[in-house]
């Protein structure tokens, strides 16, 4: 949902040839370039399933399925927040198909189906609107009613506009940024939305344009929550019944960590100090596993740099590494920016972006270490088959690997030695 200008790392931005909300293929692009620039493709194992992270004494074990194993000083895992769906029951008999969003590769699934979308995430407002152009019939089901922010605000990723008012407490922002949601995206009642239970800021944004066209032209309806089913039969809670073929479930996944469960704890979401180090295991980082209210890619790359500091310094003994170990036992800090986050399994966690990375700021500046990198000098590549200015190859959409973790976490773990861990598998 993050636009090209807030995405991508630091001393690397996307290049300005992509568009303002980058496709997958772009994406994917970027990241393969990202990794030749800095030789990280030469340098991170791959076709290697992880099986367990384990603690021996002062080391990690990290053992493979392969049956190998090696010894590291610290341990970084990445294994993504995206692999573990969360799959509720449908009430009732349906003995249609049911499907989790995960599953979902193409528009043309839908050809000739009738098609429910369940869950009011990006993700199912993305896939709703696939249906909407695909399939003979959609609609979208939400339990809820939510505030939908527009992709572009006078002509400018809402993305780039919301930072503009970063500054300004959360509580200001809100009372500012609501008012003007009702005049951009009009009353979503008539539409057959629900009405927003909630504040703005409280639950995770829905940043949707097509959703409302597609409402607004008849090519998807909204329903409320489901009641039963029966047959192919769904009843929703506002009573009115319809057939479906396919019910996708949007809903969410959890955060598992399978290599190591034991060592993080809750699976909906992980505790760690500052969504990254471990408070129990020293040694022990997770990278990917925060829940915020912003792109990911600034976040992933700030919290590399502060492990890679922090490791840096362990190695030779800095005072600046002491006080951040201290910190990682005791310090609890307020990340919610003085807001109050929705109960949900999603929610369980969540920081708010702007409160996030002021607190990572005071850090660094507390401990003299740095958040960001310089400038690469090269852009990553520009889509398909490009180059890095240097003349470096770039990525092509061909290429059917997938980089499963952050490359930054990958530059952060191998600068100090540290072993990586990836999804090798799904």
């Amino acid at each position: 949902m993050s636009s090209r200008t807030t995405s991508g790392y630091s001393g690397c931005p996307m290049p300005a040839s992509y568009p303002d909300y980058p496709r997958h293929d772009h994406v994917l692009a970027y990241l393969r370039a990202f990794a030749a620039h800095y030789g990280l493709d030469q340098r991170v194992e791959t076709g290697v399933c992880v099986e367990s992270v384990e603690r021996d004494g002062s080391a990690w074990v990290v053992t493979r399925t392969d049956g190998t194993s090696s010894r590291h000083g610290a341990v970084v895992v990445s294994t993504g927040s995206q692999w573990h769906p969360r799959l509720p029951a449908l009430p009732g008999t349906y003995d249609g198909e049911v499907r989790h969003s995960q599953t979902f590769r193409s528009p043309r699934e839908f050809a000739g189906q009738l098609v429910l979308v369940v869950g009011g995430g990006n993700s199912g407002c993305d896939i709703a609107c696939d249906a909407a152009r695909n399939a003979d019939y959609a609609a979208i089901s939400m339990r809820r009613g939510y505030w939908f922010i527009p992709k572009h605000v006078f002509g400018v990723p809402s993305d780039v506009v919301g930072g503009k008012g970063s500054f300004l407490p959360k509580q200001v922002e809100r009372a500012a940024i609501q008012p003007l949601l009702r005049l951009l995206v009009g009353d979503t009642e008539r539409l057959g939305l629900q009405k927003p239970d909630h504040k703005l800021f409280a639950t995770h944004p829905i940043v949707n344009s097509l959703l409302l066209h597609h409402l607004q032209h008849g090519d998807i309806v909204a329903r409320p929550g489901i009641a039963d089913t029966a047959g192919r039969t769904v009843t929703f809670t506002d009573g009115t019944s319809e057939e479906f073929d396919v019910v996708v479930l949007a809903t969410g996944y959890e955060h598992r960590v399978p290599v190591a469960q034991d060592l993080f704890g809750n699976a909906q979401h992980p505790e760690l100090y500052l969504n990254f180090a471990s408070r129990e295991h020293t040694g022990l980082f997770g990278v990917g596993y925060i829940e915020t209210n912003s792109g990911a890619f600034t976040l992933y790359d700030q919290q590399a740099h502060l492990i890679a500091a922090y490791l840096d310094g362990r190695a030779h003994r800095t005072p600046q590494a002491a006080r951040f170990a201290a910190m990682i036992r005791t310090d609890r800090p307020d990340l919610s920016a003085g807001l109050t986050f929705d109960s949900s399994p999603r929610h369980t966690g969540y920081v708010d972006s702007d409160g996030y990375t002021r607190y990572l700021r005071r850090v660094s500046r507390m401990l003299g270490w740095a958040l960001t990198s310089p400038a690469a000098g090269a852009a990553a590549s520009s889509g398909r088959g490009g180059r890095f200015a240097r003349g470096d190859a770039g990525p092509t959409a061909s290429e059917a690997a997938e980089v499963g973790s952050s490359s930054a976490v990958v530059a952060a773990g191998r600068a100090a030695g540290c072993a990586v861990t990836r999804a090798g598998c799904a």
